[in-house]
């Protein structure tokens, strides 16, 4: 039996603390339910955008369960599981598996600034994760891994490793190298998908992109994108790209990290948009501009708390 193709808007649940730094479940839960009310095709959580480098691995453990638990089924949930040591992924992506996860989202091993391996090591990473799952594998083709992953190589692993069968490509040129590991990878790329906040979504969706993983913050502004692009009707989608960009541009060159639980303050879903320390807080001036912007398309996030 051929195994479900996910496809669709699948954006970052950030990750929402106290001002003390504390876990918030509480606001954690109203961040995910509005998510799925806004027309989430499914979520993702633990990545970078969840600040996912900030959480001890007792909180991980927590959050991936708290998080997958109150989805309750509603939508697929991708849980991030990226880490140096072969060992560590693999049994992340397991107990992910085990509690109810459709994906697990891996970037490459890297630490910090220097610290990185060759294709051959990257190929036994995967290798050795897949081997240990029984569910999807999307390789995080990201600039902060410090990796170089050509397309060539990407779709080798596709064929060759079971499980690898998804991408979120975010370097450079990224439209150029979906068309080119579609191209190479054939039926074993189930998942060629655009990343980055959605600011290169309409070129990567022309080149073959079948779905995206953006910010948490507006999934009924991308689904303005997405549904008529999957309908056929590539002008009305043009044109919902035109109005939605200036506000994926905020976020991707502008609020980055924490522009989801700005607009999700504003809109009294969450309580506190803090990040944890040493995370830096956004200045005040960007959080004013975010808001502004996004008021002039009255996205959900707004309008769900109040």
């Amino acid at each position: 039996m051929p195994r479900t193709r996910y496809q669709g808007v699948f954006p970052v649940v950030p990750t929402t603390f106290h001002e003390d730094g504390t876990l918030d479940l509480a606001s954690q839960k109203r961040c995910v339910d509005f998510m799925i009310d806004a027309g989430s095709t499914g979520l993702c959580i633990l990545a970078n955008f969840s600040e996912q480098f900030l959480l001890g691995d007792e909180e991980r453990e927590l959050l991936t369960r708290t998080l997958l638990e109150h989805v309750a089924g509603r939508v697929p949930v991708i849980v991030t599981t990226t880490h140096f040591s072969t060992e560590i992924c693999a049994a992340r992506s397991r107990r992910a598996q085990e509690q109810g996860a459709a994906m697990v989202m891996v970037m490459p091993p890297y630490h910090g600034a220097t610290l990185r391996v060759g294709e051959e090591k990257i190929h036994e990473f995967y290798a050795r994760v897949s081997d240990r799952i029984g569910i999807p594998i999307m390789i995080q083709d990201a600039p902060v891994a410090g990796t170089p992953l050509s397309a060539a190589f990407l779709a080798r692993m596709a064929r060759e490793i079971e499980h690898v069968a998804y991408f979120k490509i975010e370097t450079a040129g990224a439209a150029s190298k979906l068309r080119e590991l579609i191209r190479l990878g054939g039926e074993a790329i189930e998942g060629p998908w655009d990343g980055e906040e959605g600011i290169t979504l309409l070129p990567d969706l022309e080149a073959g992109a079948t779905g995206a993983m953006t910010g948490g913050g507006y999934p009924d502004g991308i689904r303005q994108i997405m549904d008529p692009w999957q309908a056929g009707q590539r002008e009305e989608a043009a044109q919902a790209y035109g109005r939605w960009l200036p506000l994926i541009n905020y976020e991707n060159r502008q609020g980055g990290i924490l522009s989801a639980k700005a607009l999700m303050k504003a809109g009294g879903i969450i309580e506190c948009e803090a990040p944890r320390h040493p995370f830096p807080a956004m200045n005040p001036a960007v959080r004013e501009g975010l808001l502004a912007t996004a008021k002039g398309l009255d996205p959900l996030v707004l309008r769900w708390g109040k």
